[in-house]
C-alpha cells in the first residue's frame, strides 16, 4: 500500500478539479490512501474535500498553523503503507501515475527517493518570452530530456515525489522554517528534505513514466510574478546551500561580500541590455539580479535570527516566515 499526501489552502476550485482527476487513477497493487491536509483554508475547500468522500480512499485533516511544511508534517501522522507519494493541490496526474511509482519502488529497492516527470498545464497560452524562463525554479517543471535512472536529489520536485515510509517512521520530518508560508517565504520545501536525505546516504531514482501536469496559472505568466519568484528562489538557495555554517567567504552585515560585487555587476548588465533593447538579455539579467538580491535578503534574515538566538540562548536557529530586516520588493 502507498499513501498520497498533499497540503492545500484556499484553492477550492483547483482542488476540486485535481481530486476529480484522482477519481480516474489506476489502482496500484495493494491499494492506496489519500491524505489531504487543509492548511487553514477560508474558502470552500472543506466542502470540496467532503464532496469526494466515498469516491476516493480519502482521509482529511486540518492544520491551522500556516505553512506547507507544518501541514505536511501533520499529514505524515496519518500515512499507511511503505511508500509516501507527495504532490501539490494544482498537479494533475496521468491515470497510471501511482502504478508507475509503485513499480519503480518495487524494482529499485536500493533507492529511497523517487522523482517523476512534471509537465506544464498552461491555463492560457504562454507568451513568447516563456522560452527565456528557467522552468525548474520558476514553474517546478522537470527537464523533458531527463531519462530514467540515478538523479541528483535537487532534481526531484515536490509535485511528483515519492519517499519510502520507513524514513518518516524513523522520525524524519520537513523543516518547518522553509517553503510556502503565505506570499513571502524562502523556496525549497521538498528540496531541503531530499538534500538532507542525500547527506544521510539515501539515493534518488527518476521515473519518467510517472507524470503529473503542473497547472501554470495566468498570473504566473506575468514577468513581475517571475521576478518575485527569483527573489524567493534566491532566499531559499542561500538557506539550502550557505546557511549551514560551511560557507567560507567573508560576510558584511551578515551578507556574503561577493554579493556586493555581483549585484551591481548584474545591474550594469541589465542596464546595458535595456539601453540596447536586447529583450532576452534584459530578462535574463533581471532574473539573475533578483536571484542575487534574494540571497542577500535570505542572508540578512538568517543573520538576524542568529543574533536573536544568541541573545536568548535558544538552541534552535529560527528563520522568520517574513523577513523583519530586509523586505522583498
Amino acid at each position: 500500500m502507498l499513501t498520497v499526501l498533499l497540503a492545500t489552502r484556499n484553492r477550492a476550485q483547483i482542488l476540486h478539479d485535481v481530486l476529480e482527476s484522482y477519481c480516474h487513477l489506476e489502482t496500484p497493487p495493494a491499494g492506496w490512501k489519500l491524505v489531504v491536509v487543509d492548511n487553514g483554508s477560508t474558502d470552500q475547500t472543506p466542502g470540496v474535500i467532503d464532496s469526494f468522500r466515498g469516491r476516493l480512499p480519502l482521509h482529511s485533516v486540518v492544520e491551522s498553523k500556516l505553512g506547507k511544511n507544518h501541514a505536511l508534517n501533520t499529514g505524515l501522522g496519518f500515512i499507511e503503507g511503505d511508500l509516501v507519494v507527495f504532490t501539490d493541490d494544482d498537479a494533475f496526474p496521468r491515470a497510471d501515475w501511482l502504478v508507475q511509482l509503485r513499480k519503480a519502488a518495487d524494482r529499485q529497492l536500493e533507492y529511497s527517493i523517487f522523482g517523476g516527470a512534471v509537465a506544464p498545464r498552461w491555463e492560457i497560452a504562454p507568451p513568447s518570452w516563456i522560452e527565456w524562463v528557467h522552468r525548474g525554479p520558476v514553474f517546478t517543471l522537470t527537464d523533458p530530456s531527463q531519462t530514467d535512472g540515478l538523479i541528483a536529489p535537487y532534481l526531484v520536485f515536490g509535485p511528483n515525489m515519492a519517499i519510502r515510509a520507513s524514513i518518516f517512521q524513523s522520525g524524519v520530518r520537513f523543516d518547518r522554517f522553509i517553503g510556502p508560508q503565505g506570499s513571502d517565504y524562502p523556496m525549497g520545501s521538498e528540496t531541503e528534505l531530499v538534500l538532507r536525505l542525500d547527506r544521510l546516504g539515501h539515493q534518488a531514482w527518476y521515473v519518467g513514466a510517472a507524470v503529473v501536469e503542473h497547472l501554470i496559472r495566468e498570473e504566473q505568466l506575468q514577468s513581475s510574478w517571475v521576478m518575485k519568484r527569483a527573489v524567493r528562489y534566491g532566499r531559499g538557495f542561500y538557506r539550502l546551500y550557505y546557511a549551514d555554517g560551511t560557507f567560507e567567504g567573508r560576510l558584511w552585515m551578515g551578507i556574503p561580500r561577493h554579493l556586493f560585487r555581483d549585484i551591481p555587476k548584474e545591474g550594469v548588465l541589465a542596464f546595458s541590455a535595456w539601453m540596447f533593447r536586447k529583450r532576452e538579455s534584459l530578462f535574463r539579467s533581471r532574473w539573475h539580479l533578483n536571484f542575487l538580491r534574494g540571497q542577500a535578503i535570505g542572508a540578512r534574515a538568517i543573520a538576524a535570527s542568529r543574533k536573536i538566538r544568541d541573545r536568548s540562548g535558544s538552541p534552535e536557529c529560527v528563520l522568520p516566515s517574513s523577513d523583519s530586516v530586509v523586505k522583498e520588493p
